[in-house]
């Protein structure tokens, strides 16, 4: 019979403090007691409190500023990559609401690189759709999107406000993503984009260029700037060859 493992007093501390943060009684942003307020409401020494503030800053739950003490750090959300994956989708499965706002809704004939992403000719008609996509209102991402208009007549600006892209999608013209392509690479935000953010110059963020397929045919070309601060992305690494 195996007899019971007793935890570190500094790992009991820390998973007593993650759970402030992980059910939110501790938000985002929220300044951490000082270290003697943690001894004296924990009855632990200053050592043992140090190793789990230290633990907590090594996994990413607080963000030391060195004179102004220990703040929770924003949440990040982990996208992986292995599969095709919805904002909407994904926001739902973190227990989020997400939501979304159309701030342009155009139709115009498009230009040489849109032609080229969307494999249409120069000139084809196409809808630009600049959307705010949000998680318990917050703003994450920034996207302007391209689609054919001759694969999506008669969208609007209204149906966008009420349901998601790709539910209109299957719903309003039965197509069936079958699937897409994404680019990476981190960018310093325009002005305008950091203002809807709420975030300062210095914060990095990631450009990413989706092609989304059904079969052949090219149905929506993407950009979307998301937050640095917010997002991750993770893949897992199958071994085939290894050469």
């Amino acid at each position: 019979m195996m007899s019971n493992v007793q935890l570190p007093l500094y790992y009991q501390l820390m998973e007593k403090l993650v759970k402030k943060i992980e059910d939110n009684t501790w938000p985002e942003h929220h300044k951490l007691p000082s270290e003697r307020e943690l001894c004296e409401q924990y009855q632990m020494s200053r050592t043992t409190v140090r190793k789990a503030m230290e633990l907590l800053e090594q996994n990413g739950y607080i963000t030391t500023k060195h004179g102004k003490g220990s703040f929770v750090s924003p949440m990040v959300y982990d996208q992986s990559l292995v599969n095709f994956y919805s904002f909407t989708n994904e926001m739902k499965k973190l227990g989020k609401t997400p939501s979304s706002q159309v701030l342009d809704f155009q139709k115009l004939p498009c230009n040489s690189e849109v032609a080229a992403k969307l494999k249409i000719e120069e000139g084809d008609e196409v809808y630009e759709i600049t959307r705010l996509r949000l998680a318990d209102l917050k703003p994450m991402m920034y996207e302007t999107s391209f689609l054919p208009v001759s694969r999506f007549e008669n969208l609007t600006k209204e149906r966008l406000e009420e349901l998601p892209m790709y539910e209109i999608f299957s719903k309003d013209y039965r197509v069936q993503i079958t699937n897409a392509h994404e680019r990476f690479h981190a960018v310093l935000l325009e002005k305008e984009i950091r203002d809807i953010f709420g975030i300062s110059e210095s914060v990095p963020s990631l450009r990413i260029e989706r092609t989304t397929f059904e079969n052949q045919l090219v149905v929506e070309y993407t950009v979307s700037y998301a937050r640095g601060d917010k997002f991750s992305y993770s893949i897992e690494l199958n071994p085939g060859n290894k050469s």
